[in-house]
């Protein structure tokens, strides 16, 4: 039973995906075919384009590029944060079908690994939800509830900090949305670890897209109001941003 640890993989994106989005955009008003079209932004450089585009709001043409991430290390309790964004689409390692006999990783808060005797408290209890989990399909299975039946219902012994592996995939304007709310400090820390990880990414691969990403007071007040973290200078100056 190791602690897990965030990895988050860009497995797949659309090709040169800022001149997807151009073509979108130029598609709206273009008396151009397709061919002609696609021949015309390929031939120049659409960084100041697209950046336009961004500037004005016009988002639309950002949907086009998609972006699928595998991401492991995270917890049950990220990943049911994680589903609650709807454009997008999930596929999740199952407790049903695979079998934590064998022992769950898991994710200890860093709050509580900063304490020694939390820390013990944590892990004890770690254990002994293996053991019942164990003791359970066990159980189960003498009584001929074989497989995933076993599984299914021994899962409930499960606890939140159990570890698993999920697939994502967004567009890029979910994604602008999803950093917005994800990055910000009053994220809970891990789902806010996973998204700077995912933002990292597609920023090598789309940089004109996501120049401006990431939480919501980088370059307008704190979108909390009163629930602000009252952090917008450091944060700024995280982001590299000298204002």
């Amino acid at each position: 039973m190791p602690e897990a640890k965030l990895k988050v993989i860009l497995l797949r994106h659309t090709p040169n995906p800022e001149e997807t989005v151009a073509m979108a955009a130029k598609l709206c008003y273009s008396p151009s075919n397709i061919t002609s079209l696609k021949d015309k932004i390929e031939a120049k450089d659409q960084k100041s384009f697209v950046g336009k585009l961004i500037e004005m709001g016009h988002m639309t043409p950002i949907e086009h590029p998609t972006f699928t991430f595998a991401i492991e290390g995270i917890s049950r309790a990220c990943s049911h944060q994680l589903v609650r964004h709807r454009l997008a689409s999930y596929s999740q390692q199952s407790q049903r079908y695979v079998s934590e006999e064998a022992g769950f990783d898991y994710v200890i808060p860093p709050v509580i690994k900063e304490d020694k005797e939390l820390t013990r408290a944590f892990v004890a209890f770690m254990k002994e939800a293996q053991r019942t989990y164990n003791a359970m399909v066990k159980k189960l299975n003498e009584k001929e509830i074989k497989g995933e039946s076993a599984n299914q219902d021994a899962r409930f012994i499960l606890p939140n900090a159990a570890e698993t592996k999920i697939m994502v995939t967004m567009n890029a304007r979910e994604l602008l949305h999803f950093f917005r709310q994800r990055c910000c400090n009053r994220a809970q820390w891990e789902i806010r670890n996973m998204s700077e990880e995912m933002l990292r990414l597609v920023k090598k691969i789309a940089p004109i897209i996501f120049h401006k990403a990431g939480p919501g007071c980088l370059y307008a007040p704190c979108p909390e109001g009163t629930y602000t973290c009252g952090k917008i200078r450091e944060v700024r100056k995280k982001y590299g941003i000298k204002k």
